[in-house]
């Protein structure tokens, strides 16, 4: 067998035998299932606890029967009662808590208070600002005397939705969808910066390990140190393959038995029922129904939306996204293994790491700029310099990047990484059997200088 293949064997095997790696990969499943559980339980798990709350207008009544009632909270108009007459015992009255409205209201829109014995829940806070302001709106229109401002303004209330439409050099349209497009970006660029980072890191750690155990003084004896890098690179690598496909398998399985086992009765059905047709919606909202989630506009939002996801080039951004994270692990693979060669603890990387990070954070940051602006000139370098492509390449992908620009990129990673795995297996080489030694920049260079 070929000594690289066997040092990959060795390294992927002694890595998903240890303890570390079965509780990681036990683990991470079940927190980033509950990262989908715990919402669905916030979201469905409404306040159950009935609240009645008694309204006090300060010598007006401007705003009687203003705020509607809910499903969980009624609000009682007081008439001839002052504030102070029931501000201590409201609770021994029944009342949740007590609204007092100034008749400065309008002119002062501080000018009211809710007094309650627990912190009042913010859509509670919310439905009573919202009612209270679109009265106060339309008392402020009033005073311009205007004949029918009640029909007038339901007139005027109007949203605009922009579809968007792609016409492709053949003249064929597809809908597509921005709001799908920035969530690829920003969920496929942090998750290359996530994976690229901390299997690079776990190269690092490996070499450092072994180099500080002196293991490696044996192995070099029968190996050669490049073959060794390599080895250790590509084992790391299957091992990060391996952890990451049982990631995923594992968050869905427990989303699923989760789903079956423990959410309540009906949560999924809450979550995603869906009006059949824009008619139906329309029905359920005249008859005040309670079990539609989606009125016909949100309706109208998500067929676009779905739309306009299934005419995403799924293919090419998977593709991809493949692409950029075996060419971008492998780069800053072989940076990591060659600044833990060159020293001999994890305290001593520090002045290393640094010009090896930044670039992989400046890709994090200009990708979430490019969200807003694919086509930006910064965009566009940074998408093809390779240390930081294969963040921003993914980001800008879901936008319809021109093929030569991805294969422009794609053609400097493959360049780039040839050169750098060159650079870091000089380093490597030197490095993995110096001991001892405070390890410089300038000592680096020489190590790559050297001809021999």
């Amino acid at each position: 067998m070929n000594k690289t293949a066997i040092i990959i064997r060795r390294e992927y095997l002694t890595r998903v035998r240890k303890k570390s790696f079965l509780i990681m990969t036990f683990l991470t499943p079940f927190l980033m299932a509950l990262l989908f559980i715990i919402p669905a339980l916030v979201m469905t798990n409404e306040d159950k606890e009935f609240k009645k709350i008694a309204v006090i207008e300060d010598g007006s009544d401007l705003f009687v029967n203003v705020i509607p009632d809910t499903r969980d909270t009624e609000f009682e108009y007081l008439q001839g009662v002052k504030l102070n007459d029931i501000k201590n015992n409201f609770s021994e009255l029944g009342y949740y808590g007590v609204l007092y409205i100034s008749p400065d209201l309008v002119a002062n829109p501080d000018a009211i208070q809710l007094l309650s014995r627990k912190q009042p829940p913010i859509g509670l806070l919310d439905h009573i600002s919202g009612s209270l302001e679109k009265e106060i709106e339309r008392q402020k229109l009033l005073a311009y005397n205007i004949e029918d401002l009640d029909e007038i303004l339901r007139a005027i209330n109007s949203s605009v939705r922009i579809q968007t439409i792609k016409i492709d050099e053949t003249g064929s349209a597809r809908e597509t969808s921005t709001d799908i497009a920035m969530a690829l970006a920003y969920i496929g660029g942090f998750m290359m910066y996530m994976l690229v980072f901390m299997f690079g890191a776990m190269v690092m750690r490996g070499v450092i390990e072994e180099k500080t155990s002196r293991i490696v003084e044996v192995i070099v004896s029968s190996v050669k140190p490049v073959q060794l890098m390599l080895g250790k690179i590509i084992g790391v690598a299957l091992v990060g393959l391996t952890q990451f496909a049982l990631w995923v398998v594992l968050t869905l399985a427990l989303v699923l038995i989760v789903k079956a086992n423990v959410l309540p009765e009906g949560t999924m059905e809450q979550l995603q029922q869906l009006p059949q047709s824009f008619a139906e919606a329309d029905q359920a909202m005249a008859a005040g129904s309670e079990t539609t989630t989606m009125t016909a506009e949100e309706f109208t939002m998500f067929q676009k939306i779905f739309a306009g996801a299934l005419n995403m080039p799924w293919g090419l951004i998977i593709f991809s996204f493949v692409f950029y994270f075996l060419t971008g692990y492998l780069l800053y693979a072989s940076l990591f293994a060659a600044i833990g060669s060159a020293v001999d603890n994890e305290t001593e990387t520090q002045q290393f790491m640094l010009p090896v990070t930044i670039p992989i954070i400046l890709a994090l940051v200009v990708a979430m700029g490019t969200m807003q602006n694919p086509e930006s000139s910064l965009s566009f370098w940074f998408s093809i310099i390779p240390l930081t492509s294969p963040i921003v390449m993914i980001a800008r992908i879901p936008f319809d990047v021109p093929p030569w620009e991805i294969a422009l990129s794609m053609g400097l990673m493959i360049l780039t990484i040839v050169g750098t795995i060159w650079m870091a297996a000089k380093i490597y080489r030197t490095g993995i059997l110096m001991y001892g030694k405070k390890t410089s920049y300038k000592e680096i260079w020489k190590w790559l200088t050297y001809k021999g």
